[in-house]
């Protein structure tokens, strides 16, 4: 998250546990928290969880879910391409962004 707020992104953390705020940015609890189009869904959840994940993003109409570096989940990825979503899994936003723009 620090990588993306420094490139300039608008970041929302969402937290399932009670979390006030990361990195001075205020968390919610769901998507559906969430009042403005959602580019991308980062995930940093183990595998168990983003089934789950995928079904709200599907639910807030965001366009893609990005499963981080080691994650992996075909469930996952069945809801999200089945919804139109585009799909990443088992890499990080960061590593992918820097080598984007060099």
């Amino acid at each position: 998250m620090r990588y993306l707020l420094a490139a300039g992104y608008r970041v929302t953390p969402v937290r399932p546990l009670d979390c006030d705020e990361v990195l001075g940015v205020p968390c919610v609890a769901t998507l559906a928290e969430i009042d403005e189009p959602i580019d991308l869904v980062d995930v940093f959840r183990r595998p168990e969880f983003c089934p789950g994940v995928a079904r709200e993003a599907v639910a807030v109409g965001a366009r893609a879910l990005w499963l981080q570096l080691g994650l992996v989940s075909s469930e996952a990825r069945r809801i999200a391409t089945e919804a139109g979503l585009e799909y990443v899994e088992d890499e990080c936003t960061a590593i992918v962004h820097r080598r984007e723009v060099t």
